[in-house]
């Protein structure tokens, strides 16, 4: 039997994700004025891309598409190279930066708010609903 449902595993991945974007955008923030730096980020689009492709769901009709799960939760980091902004080499756009930044910090709340609540519904059954 376990204890904590898959929707806990999966809110625990994006946590990591977002953890991890966090760093990226503030190493990128931190580093807008260094020569030749050249922004990074998190590449998730690929992975989940990746992992739908083989989500194993419950079939109800033959019609239906055949998935399979296999979602690793391995996000990996790569460096933008398509444009340069500033004279001195740099790529960082500070603006865009801020926006992703504000974007992940509303992500990463909404996870915890789901896993909270994750985390009351266990409760509440512990103590018997009082």
């Amino acid at each position: 039997m376990k204890l904590f449902s898959k929707t806990i595993t999966m809110l625990e991945q994006g946590l990591d994700y977002a953890s991890l974007r966090e760093k990226v955008i503030a190493n990128n923030i931190a580093n807008v004025d260094t020569p030749n730096y050249k922004a990074k980020e998190v590449r998730f689009k690929t992975e989940l891309d990746r992992a739908l492709t083989s989500l194993k769901a419950k079939r109800t009709n033959p019609k239906h598409f055949e998935f399979q799960h296999d979602a690793t939760g391995n996000f990996f980091v790569a460096t933008r190279n398509d444009v340069v902004y500033n004279h001195n080499g740099n790529n960082v756009d500070i603006d865009n930066e801020m926006s992703d930044l504000a974007e992940n910090q509303i992500y990463y709340n909404a996870l915890i708010e789901q896993l909270n609540g994750k985390f009351n519904t266990l409760k509440t059954v512990i103590k018997g609903g009082k």
